[in-house]
Formats: C-alpha cells, sequence, structure tokens
C-alpha cells in the first residue's frame, strides 16, 4: 500500500553516515488527519485518491514508516540570540525520507513534533495542534505570496495530551522542503574541528543545492566560495521579500537559516499590521534582537557564521580564507538593498528604473511611520491604496477620507517619478495590485481559527487557507480578511510552540 503513494530516495541518510541519528517518532495513540495538502501531495507524486484519512493520519504522524523511508534526526549547531549552542539538532522532529517531485526536485519530507529523540535536550519532542496549523497557514500563504518556504504536507492531530502551560491537543506536521541543511548543520562539525566530514556535507549540499559548482565531481576553494556567495544571494533574495510583505520571522537563529534559501521553523513569527520597524511579535525576544527592521543585518550576522564554518575550505591559508569570505559577506548589503530595490519598484508600479527609486520607497515607509498618525497606517493596505493613487482613484496612500498633508510631499515626488515612467495608468494599477496582496495572515484572523481548531472546528481553518491561497484577487465578501486587527486586539506575541 505504501510503496505505490510514496517512492523514496534517501541521499542523507545513504551519503552522510555519521552526520544525524536513526530514529523513529512515538507511534501516536489516536491519529486523526486534520489537513492533508492535496495540491502538494500531488506535486510530490503522491497520489491523495489512494491515501485514505486512516492512512495519512498513521502516515504523517510518524506512527507507521513506509515502505522505503529512513527516519533520522539531524545532527546541527546554532547561535540563538548570538549565543552559541554546539549541539542542537532535531529535537522534537524527523526526516523520514526524500522524494524525487513531478519536477525532477528533490524534496525533504519531515515530522515535527512526532516525539523524542537523542537531541530533546529534556523537552518531550511533541507539538500541538495550535502552533501546527499555525505553521500550516504561514508557509502557505508565504507560498501564495511567492516568497520561498518549506510547506506543510499534512497536519495530524495524535489523540494525545501535550502538557504546556495547560494541556492541550497534539499533533504532528509533516512538512516538505528542498532539504533541511541549515547554517547550525555546519557549524556542528566546524565547532568540533571535523574538517573531513564539514567537507563532505559542503559536498553533498553543492551536489544537492549548486551541482553546476563542482569540478570533476568535487569541490575546490573557489567551489566553496562560490557555494557561499549563492547562499549570502538566496537569502538576501528572501530576507528582501520578507521585508516587501511585512514579514517578521521571530527567531533568526542560525539554526532557523537553511542554506536552500527557503524560510523554515514559523514559530514566534506574524506579518505587521501598522508599519513600524521596531514591531517585535516573539515573546521571548526581550530585547528585539529579531525586530522586523533588524532582520537585514541579523542575516548578514548568520551568513558571517557560515563563513566561518568554511573558512577551512576556502584556503588553507587562514588569512586569505578570511579575506574572501570577507569579500563575500561584505557583499550581503548590496545584494539585499538591490533586492529590496526591485521589488519595491513593482509594488510603487514603475516599470523603468532610477537611482532615486529605493529614496522613494524609504520615504513612502518615512511617511507610514509619521509620529504624528493616529491610528498607525496599516502596512498593507497603504500599497493597494498607492495602486489608487497611480490609476488616479485617490490622491494619497492614506486611508480613504483622511487628511492627505502627511501625505502631500511623497505624494508629489510619487506622482512626478510616474510621469517620468512609461507605463500606461490602467496597467500599472493592475500591475501594482498583482504584487502587492489584500490577504495576508492578519494576525487576529489566525489567532481565530486557531482557537476554533484546538476547540475542534476546523471550518475557520480551512476558511482562511482558502482565502490566503489567492492573496492579490479582491473577492466579494471577504472584508473581513482584509481589515486590520481592531483596536482591541493586542499587544500581540507569539511562542515557540511547535
Amino acid at each position: 500500500m505504501t510503496q505505490a503513494i510514496l517512492v523514496f530516495d534517501n541521499s542523507y541518510a545513504r551519503d552522510l553516515d555519521g552526520f544525524y541519528v536513526s530514529w523513529r517518532g512515538d507511534v501516536a495513540p489516536a491519529p486523526r488527519l486534520l489537513k492533508l495538502n492535496r495540491a502538494l501531495a500531488l506535486e510530490l507524486g503522491i497520489d491523495p485518491d489512494k491515501l485514505n484519512d486512516d492512512q495519512a493520519a498513521r502516515l504523517f504522524s510518524g506512527s507507521q514508516m513506509p515502505e522505503g523511508a529512513a527516519p533520522l534526526a539531524q545532527a546541527y549547531a546554532g547561535h540563538q540570540f548570538g549565543g552559541f549552542s554546539p549541539q542542537l539538532g532535531d529535537g522534537r522532529a524527523l526526516l523520514i525520507g526524500e522524494v524525487i517531485d513531478r519536477n525532477g526536485h528533490r524534496r525533504d519530507i519531515h515530522l515535527k513534533g512526532s516525539g523524542r529523540t537523542p537531541f530533546s535536550r529534556g523537552g518531550d519532542g511533541k507539538a500541538t495542534i495550535g502552533p501546527v496549523l499555525r505553521e500550516y497557514i504561514i508557509g502557505e500563504a508565504m507560498h501564495a505570496l511567492g516568497i520561498p518556504t518549506t510547506r506543510a504536507l499534512a497536519a495530524v492531530a495524535t489523540g494525545e495530551q501535550v502538557l504546556r502551560d495547560t494541556i492541550l491537543p497534539g499533533a504532528v506536521l509533516a512538512r516538505v522542503a528542498s532539504s533541511h541543511i541549515r547554517v547550525g548543520t555546519f557549524q556542528f562539525f566546524a565547532a568540533r574541528s571535523e574538517v573531513s566530514r564539514l567537507r563532505q556535507l559542503t559536498l553533498y549540499t553543492i551536489a544537492r543545492h549548486d551541482p553546476d559548482l563542482l569540478e570533476n565531481g568535487d569541490i575546490t576553494g573557489a567551489a566553496v566560495l562560490g557555494f557561499l556567495s549563492r547562499v549570502i544571494d538566496r537569502q538576501a533574495k528572501l530576507v528582501a521579500q520578507w521585508m516587501l510583505t511585512g514579514f517578521i520571522h521571530g527567531v533568526m537563529n542560525t539554526d532557523n537559516m537553511t542554506v536552500s534559501g527557503e524560510t523554515i521553523d514559523y514559530g514566534p513569527c506574524a506579518f505587521m499590521d501598522a508599519y513600524d520597524p521596531r514591531t517585535v511579535f516573539s515573546s521571548i525576544d526581550t530585547h528585539g534582537r529579531y525586530a522586523f527592521g533588524n532582520q537585514p543585518a541579523i542575516a548578514q550576522w548568520n551568513l558571517a557564521r557560515l563563513a566561518e564554518a568554511l573558512l577551512p575550505l576556502i584556503d588553507d591559508n587562514e588569512s586569505a580564507a578570511i579575506e574572501r569570505a570577507s569579500e563575500a559577506i561584505n557583499g550581503f548589503p548590496e545584494r539585499f538593498e538591490a533586492a529590496w530595490a526591485e521589488g519595491m519598484r513593482a509594488k510603487m508600479g514603475l516599470e523603468s528604473a532610477e537611482d532615486g527609486d529605493a529614496t522613494l520607497g524609504a520615504e513612502l515607509l518615512a511617511s507610514l511611520q509619521a509620529a504624528d498618525q493616529a491610528p498607525a497606517l496599516d502596512y498593507t493596505l497603504a500599497f493597494r491604496q498607492l495602486a489608487a493613487v497611480a490609476g488616479g482613484l485617490a490622491e494619497h496612500p492614506g486611508p480613504a477620507g483622511e487628511d492627505s498633508e502627511r501625505f502631500k510631499a511623497f505624494t508629489q515626488v510619487y506622482k512626478a517619478r510616474l510621469d517620468r515612467d512609461a507605463m500606461p495608468a490602467e496597467r500599472r494599477m493592475a500591475a501594482m495590485l498583482a504584487v502587492n496582496p489584500l490577504y495576508i495572515p492578519r494576525n487576529h484572523k489566525v489567532e481565530e481559527a486557531l482557537a476554533a481548531a484546538v476547540a475542534g472546528d476546523l471550518a475557520p481553518f480551512n476558511r482562511l487557507l482558502d482565502v490566503l491561497s489567492d492573496p492579490f484577487t479582491e473577492r466579494a465578501g471577504l472584508e473581513a480578511y482584509a481589515e486590520p486587527a481592531p483596536m482591541t486586539f493586542g499587544p500581540y506575541r507569539t511562542f515557540c510552540g511547535t
């Protein structure tokens, strides 16, 4: 039965012996399928019509391993809020194997919340329904927004009660990624001075993600430096997309940064309502290290830790290796700013490029954060209103009917810039609406859906998923999903609950 559903090709288990611990998850007492991502299942070559709910529940809770699986807990280290932990690893997760999807891409299938592993460090290895469904929602929303991300394949209730601040229903998330190789994976072996294993990991990772860098199936210092440059580029573009959509990861530790450039580990994350670069949603980020506006600098800091780990492979001469790696890391701001400027240009409806476009975008953000604003303006809706300005349907990007005085200077400069751009107004407005979302995972709507799901009602969760699957197209009857949180909601805090 399961052999026909999943066909594995487990290169991590096969090629990296000693980089993980083979392990099996706990058997869930009463697994029950909460949600199967049928579209993603089809991408992976799984026929969901051949998988009934009971089979899916057993499979994606870890209770029953399919034929060909090689379940394992990966080893990695990481800097957590700036402090280095030499051994972290999958403490409540298992990589059950890899499949080649219908587009020929290798994809990991990974379980989160399946029980204790040798890396659990005193934790129970479990997850609960709320955080599991939260990661499902946010990941699928990010995918619909075009932001590289891990994705949810399934969510399963385990039938087990899990102790947190209170007793909560247990659950497991099955997620999919291009790989689960992290900056912290390299740090694990570098910290132990295990250069041969570091080289083995780097060769495997380059072969998996950047095979064109190989020379006769092997790596050179130039290939390792090229790999570092690729990771820098992927992360610069990823974080630029976060910033353009108002997304806050919340826990940008080095063990939560993939070398594939996918967003991973949706714990204390959220989307901003009002624009403020100081915004923090994580309950544990008491000093604002991972605040919205700090994300580009933190990404560069994390990448510098990757560069440090790779130094022995870049050049035998340590000074030369440091010089080459530093040059690559120092190029991050330029790459980020270029990606951000390109994205902001599209959000502002500019077809041509001018040197001052990034400054114009920054001026828009400054106007959104103007000190005299009460209430503060919504980040997401401001860009939809800007599209109305570009189409000649509004005077300024503030809320309709509001005094436009604080936007006057920006609007004058913006309209002058539009006059120098050749795109017709109607096409410009359509292009802006196609890249500026109307529907994001509004925090109050996410919490409503999760509270209902924990209580046994999945209808709000399914409805929210449907809304977020098409974030750019305005649809009748969905007005409540586009509205900012009511004044009575907040201050909002999220937790590392998965």
